[in-house]
């Protein structure tokens, strides 16, 4: 097999990042300065229920709204209960507070009411009009890298279906990154969010489009998950490993923007949507299948994969046993049948991930809808 070639020094790519982003314990409470600092009188705090509890957390003043129903795995309808509040509020800031689906209805949210414009309509790359409301994000997982990036997903019910919403739109004009916000992550979470941030910076140092601007924030991003997440799930308290994992995140932020993610993703979404399995349980299921599939493809970047994770392997089949071992032993489940999935509807999720063409022309390998299906089957 001939390896792919990846994008070289002088090939054009842009990134975008907020233009402020503020890292390290305590920086939380500093949102409301931020939001008076902008004259901003009405705020709307888009969160979980468990987050939607401790707003105070930011330190907010002014008229202040929560949408505290924000779901795993957002739906359509979730996020159009979400857009009435915010038509009816109409907010001068929005702050999206929790992890990776708050974020990303956060996004829609200061961009679509009162904008003449449907989701369906700016479904895909830059097709939203403009921003609404200012916007700000506050992750408390250290898994999807939301805060850095332009880009919201939503599922359909009536297709089971992700829709991507890519926007300049929709990026942060200020990113609060609080690793003390995660100290109450249980020890699951810790590690399906760990693995889904090293997921985002692995799909993106392998990837086709895969580049040197990038490469740097994507193999530093691995290295501080095998650095320090099995020490966040041994200790959620130490703040260091927290500090670490929430850089992780971040700089997977980085990567999805310019880069974004391959065949990884797209065989988890299924899972996600079909299943509601967590979308940080179904990347680290599915890691060291894709992982290894595209090894021979990408065999250099496997191997500095594998070394940042601190592990060791020769070949394809080293590959996937040291990587699978690597996130059963950080107590991830590794089996589809575990986690309630038929297995007589696996060949409708090979036909659906195998449809996610955004991210499987990216792949470093050609997956077929075959080669899918199998690796469902062996991780069943």
């Amino acid at each position: 097999m001939t390896p792919f070639t990846a994008a070289h020094l002088a090939s054009p790519i842009e990134i975008q990042r907020p233009p402020i982003i503020r890292f390290g314990s305590g920086t939380a409470a500093t949102a409301g300065d931020w939001a008076k600092s902008k004259g901003a009188r009405r705020i709307l705090v888009v969160a979980d229920a468990f987050n939607a509890a401790r707003v105070e957390t930011l330190n907010l003043s002014g008229e202040v709204a929560v949408f505290g129903e924000v779901r795993p795995e957002p739906d359509v309808p979730n996020l159009e209960a979400a857009l009435r509040v915010a038509e009816d509020l109409r907010p001068d800031l929005v702050i999206g507070f929790g992890g990776g689906s708050a974020m990303d209805l956060a996004k829609l949210v200061a961009v679509l009411p009162n904008s003449g414009q449907s989701l369906h309509e700016v479904v895909g790359p830059e097709k939203v009009r403009a921003k609404q409301s200012l916007l700000a994000q506050v992750p408390t997982t250290a898994g999807t890298g939301s805060e850095a990036g332009t880009r919201a997903l939503v599922t359909d019910p009536a297709t089971q279906n992700k829709l991507a919403v890519q926007s300049f739109h929709m990026l942060a004009d200020i990113a609060i990154v609080d690793p003390d916000l995660t100290l109450t992550l249980p020890a699951a979470v810790t590690a399906a969010s760990g693995v889904d941030a090293m997921a985002h910076c692995v799909e993106a140092f392998t990837s086709k489009k895969a580049h040197p601007l990038i490469d740097i924030y994507a193999i530093e991003g691995v290295r501080l998950v095998g650095r320090f997440l099995a020490r966040a799930i041994r200790d959620g308290s130490d703040v260091e490993a927290r500090a670490g994992l929430c850089l992780a995140s971040l700089y997977g932020g980085f990567c999805l923007g310019p880069v974004n993610t391959t065949s990884g993703h797209a065989v988890a979404y299924p899972l996600g949507t079909r299943h509601h399995v967590a979308h940080g349980a179904a990347n680290a299921l599915v890691f060291p299948h894709t992982l290894a599939f595209n090894a021979p493809a990408a065999p250099e970047k496997t191997r500095a994969v594998v070394e940042a994770l601190g592990l060791s392997a020769n070949g394809e089949a080293d590959v996937f046993e040291a990587t699978y071992r690597y996130c059963a032993d950080l107590g991830c489940e590794m089996r589809l049948s575990a986690l309630g999935v038929p297995r007589d509807d696996l060949p409708a999720m090979a036909r659906e991930a195998h449809a996610i063409r955004r991210l499987l022309d990216n792949n470093p390998r050609d997956i077929s809808e075959n080669e899918i299906r199998a690796i469902y089957e062996a991780a069943y």
